[in-house]
């Protein structure tokens, strides 16, 4: 996923102190299949050290844990219908995702209510620069994942089978109520895919939203139909990884497939009120050529819009292609270039330093003002604030987002 090298939970008892963690570093990727631990919050401790799990009882009806969508086949197995892999599991085996598993006839959700940590960001490194810019967010994380990405960065967490590293409980009320006592404006489920720990995203988003707190998923798309209107309905915004633009790359690089991606994205972006962001991180030989490029960037231009922002991402050696070199500054300018020749009017470069590839500017091609300017995370200019939000100060054209 697009998220930055997650922090670590320092286990401690309560949940009062959160630290923000530092800055930039390479994003990350939805993480690899058969995980059972999560990357989270550096340092932060919330919540109470979770007891040391053996296997979890049978779940009871009020179970929150229970999967929300499933059902039985005729052989007796169930079936997971919360990813496009439908996993059928007899009584005590897991998911591909690890962290789902077939306790007392009954899928549950064994991370439910355990997070590996937690930390405070700036809106921007989920990325998120149109949705409440300079703002803070609350990022927290659990196991596993339902991709098996081969340059995923977290990859110690999302494939971690010790049920210690998610060391940290915390209740969906809890979260809520710590971000909303710390001041910050959201709350963002990321470092692992939230896809995975659906019902426990769902339960804590309502909770936030109750307290005014915004519900953000950091998330790489890989979600059932069935599932998505509960998902998305719970979040105020999305940043969703759309990792290339071919079914050999998605297939054979994510262990996952273009089409179900596709799909969430198109539902996400004109079927719910969440506001969505899309990144790309560039991966070079693997997703980079222009004809992807273009094909890509007319893709979303059709079925979403020109004013969904894309953000390109610097790829850094990680994981199992250690052997393929870092991103250079020029393959991300040649992508904005052709995202926008395209017509997309948000396009963005990260992992980074390039202030161009930062700046939000007016989508008017006769005005083009600088109205928001960061360095990294930081803002340093933003023209969208004091009354003027959501529209250029000098020419009055609108800029789409939630200012």
């Amino acid at each position: 996923m697009s998220a930055a090298a997650s922090p670590r939970s320092s286990g401690l008892t309560d949940m009062t102190a959160v630290t923000s963690s530092p800055q930039p570093t390479a994003a990350a990727s939805s993480g690899p299949a058969d995980a059972s631990d999560a990357q989270a919050g550096r340092s932060a401790t919330i919540g109470s050290a979770a007891r040391s799990s053996a296997e979890r009882p049978a779940p009871i009806p009020a179970d929150p844990a229970v999967g929300r969508w499933q059902h039985t086949l005729l052989d007796g197995r169930i079936q997971c219908d919360l990813c496009p892999r439908a996993c059928r599991l007899r009584e005590g085996q897991r998911g591909f995702c690890f962290v789902r598993a077939n306790h007392g006839g009954r899928i549950v959700l064994d991370t439910y209510g355990r997070s590996s940590g937690f930390a405070i960001d700036p809106v921007e490194k989920k990325p998120l620069n149109h949705f409440l810019p300079g703002s803070r967010v609350l990022s927290f994380g659990t196991a596993g994942c339902n991709s098996a990405c081969r340059f995923c960065q977290n990859w110690d967490i999302s494939r971690a089978r010790d049920w210690d590293r998610v060391g940290v409980e915390a209740a969906p009320e809890r979260i809520a109520r710590v971000a909303a006592d710390s001041g910050v404006e959201s709350v963002a489920f990321t470092y692992n895919d939230p896809i995975v720990f659906a019902e426990y995203a769902i339960d804590t988003a309502a909770a936030c939203r109750e307290l005014g707190v915004h519900p953000i998923a950091v998330t790489a798309g890989y979600m059932s139909a069935a599932a998505r209107p509960d998902f998305y309905g719970a979040m105020d915004a999305a940043n969703i990884d759309l990792k290339g633009f071919t079914e050999s790359f998605y297939w054979s690089v994510t262990g996952t497939h273009l089409r179900d991606v596709l799909d969430t994205i198109e539902y996400a972006v004109t079927e719910t009120t969440a506001w969505v962001e899309l990144t790309t991180l560039l991966i070079p030989g693997y997703n980079d050529d222009d004809a992807q490029l273009h094909a890509e960037c007319a893709w979303i231009r059709d079925h979403c819009g020109m004013d969904v922002p894309l953000h390109f991402s610097a790829f850094h050696p990680a994981y199992r292609m250690m052997d393929v070199p870092a991103t250079s500054l020029d393959t991300l300018v040649r992508a904005r270039r052709i995202a926008m020749e395209e017509g997309l009017r948000y396009v963005y470069t990260g992992n980074v330093h390039h202030r161009e590839g930062d700046a939000t500017v007016c989508p008017n091609p006769d005005c083009r003002a600088v109205l928001i300017q960061r360095d990294w995370y930081r803002i340093e200019l933003n023209r969208l604030v004091g009354g003027r939000g959501g529209v250029c100060p000098d020419c009055g054209t609108p800029v789409a987002g939630v200012w």
